[in-house]
């Protein structure tokens, strides 16, 4: 299918960051994935806050480990389960995540994930710390920390990641000021909404936030907004007006933290076709004052996967953004490339802008 120019221009330096750039945090296990990255400047840095996603060692043939978090004595510690690959029960054919065959439902994921912290001064050349800055710790982490958006309000930074568990997939919250401390506040949102991107500032005395519930009876897994009084208890739930086109018509989602422009709220979102599950980035202006409200949208991706790092991987055929920095009238999307390495792609405003179709 011939594919009209997307605006965003991929650095050359791809992929920016490697799963072979890092230790495990876990004895004996191996880093396979450091993806999908919360996104922040702070003190002339660029910081990411990776989420680096370990697998346990292999099993014998004809089996698989699976980590999950278990306690002990009041300590939360990394364990690891074998599985028979010839148990009925169990459909292992995603190579992400377990399925119970009686229950319908998913009840392992084959890797653990955590977040940590990577530091660059140009932006694309970046070290990434030994240790995790935030772990799994509780019941309702007990599959791992994932997907990390930091949103910058004065002098805090606010990181909404999802936690994952056999409770289900939710979103929780933490905030820290030198990106050395962190202070976790919890789970924010209710299983199972995630892809929350929380605003930069507060719109008519409130904080709001895009969400993407995933309805299992009635309606369809896209996007919705809300606000918040405190950041911590969340209402005026609404679906977002967003118009749908082929490359986002299984689902869509938030995906950088909404960018204020003088026309409106630049939002930057994900979306997978129904044909092939091929993950896009769109992009979306909403109203400064009224962030339910859909000014414009892109008919067509501003960024879909078509380099071999982004086609081949843990998960093949994905581009998917958790985080952008506005420098000088130019976008710069950091972005996860096929569940596996981290890309950047740069775009001006301008080209984005002229991307988008009024409504």
């Amino acid at each position: 299918m011939k594919r009209i120019p997307a605006p965003f221009i991929r650095a050359k330096e791809n992929p920016l960051v490697t799963p072979d750039m890092m230790t495990p945090w876990q004895k004996g296990f191996q880093v396979v994935c450091a993806f999908n990255a919360g996104v922040a400047q702070y003190g002339g840095e660029v910081i990411l806050l990776l989420r680096v996603a370990e697998k346990p060692p292999q099993a014998p043939a004809g089996f698989v480990n699976v980590p999950e978090l278990t306690e002990e004595n009041g300590q939360w510690q990394v364990t690891v389960q074998t599985l028979s690959l010839n148990d009925p029960r169990y459909d292992f054919s995603d190579p992400r995540k377990i399925l119970d065959r009686e229950k319908g439902n998913y009840v392992f994921l084959t890797s653990i994930s955590h977040l940590r912290l990577a530091r660059s001064l140009d932006g694309v050349h970046f070290s990434v710390e030994d240790q995790p800055f935030i772990i799994p710790d509780c019941a309702m982490e007990a599959f791992g920390t994932e997907d990390a958006r930091i949103t910058q309000i004065d002098d805090t930074y606010y990181i909404n990641y999802t936690a994952v568990s056999h409770h289900g997939i939710t979103t929780a919250l933490a905030e820290t000021k030198d990106f050395v401390s962190v202070r976790k506040h919890g789970i924010i949102f209710q299983t199972e909404a995630r892809d929350v991107c929380i605003f930069p500032q507060k719109i008519q005395g409130k904080y709001w936030a895009l969400t993407r519930p995933v309805p299992k009876q009635i309606g369809e897994a896209k996007i919705w907004v809300c606000a918040s009084p405190d950041m911590l208890h969340w209402g005026e739930f609404q679906p977002l007006d967003l118009p749908r086109f082929s490359w986002d018509g299984a689902r869509n989602g938030g995906g950088a933290v909404p960018i204020l422009t003088e026309k409106g709220w630049l939002v930057l979102y994900h979306g997978a076709d129904r044909a092939s599950n091929r993950y896009s980035m769109g992009a979306a202006l909403l109203a400064k004052d009224d962030p339910a409200r859909v000014l414009a949208v892109s008919p067509e991706p501003v960024l879909y996967a078509e380099t071999d790092y982004e086609t081949s991987g843990f998960y093949p055929n994905v581009v998917f953004s958790c985080g952008a920095l506005l420098k000088n009238d130019e976008v710069h999307m950091y972005y996860g490339a096929a569940d596996r390495v981290m890309g950047l792609a740069r775009a001006k405003k301008t080209d984005i802008m002229s991307a988008l179709r009024y409504l």
